[in-house]
């Protein structure tokens, strides 16, 4: 049986490819990726958090994803396009993400009252619980960055990305 040949270049012949690590889209979805960690780690210790939705972020059910409706669901209630739109799904996956965030409580679909055709998502009283406990989960975790990072690099941060995201 013959041999083959090595056809991969010796490492010192390789292109430097440590780009694809270190780029600036990657360390920013690390970033949010930790962040969120974070928020729902904060979340499932938080005291108005209903206890079996606590119970969940321990366990890691309730995802970064379902997160997604938490940040883009709004005060009045949104359809199902809009928040889908929103956070940059498709229809059928936010639909998905609905159902189950309803099923425990944190979301009702009712009737639209500018389209009777329509329908609108809101936040039921144990949901508005959970936007609370978000709110003081993002503080937490954006205290604990400043405190990583220093006020001065944190600051720089959150004014950059704010430029680049708009």
């Amino acid at each position: 049986m013959p041999l083959i040949p090595n056809t991969f270049p010796e490492a010192s012949e390789r292109p430097d490819d440590r780009w694809r690590q270190t780029h600036l889209g990657r360390l920013l979805g690390h970033a949010m990726r930790r962040f969120d960690e974070r928020v729902l780690h904060l979340m499932a210790g938080n005291e108005g958090v209903p206890l079996a939705l606590a119970n969940l972020a321990s366990r890691d059910q309730i995802s970064a994803a379902h997160v997604h409706i938490t940040r883009h669901l709004a005060l009045e209630g949104s359809r199902l396009t809009d928040l889908a739109r929103a956070a940059g799904m498709s229809k059928q996956a936010m639909g998905d993400l609905v159902d189950q965030c309803a099923a425990w409580g944190l979301v009702r679909r009712e009737p639209d009252p500018v389209d009777a055709r329509a329908r609108r998502v809101v936040f039921t009283p144990v949901g508005l619980a959970w936007l609370e406990a978000f709110k003081a989960a993002v503080a937490q975790a954006e205290a604990e960055f400043r405190d990583a990072v220093g006020k001065d690099v944190a600051t720089v941060v959150a004014l950059g990305l704010e430029a680049y995201a708009h």
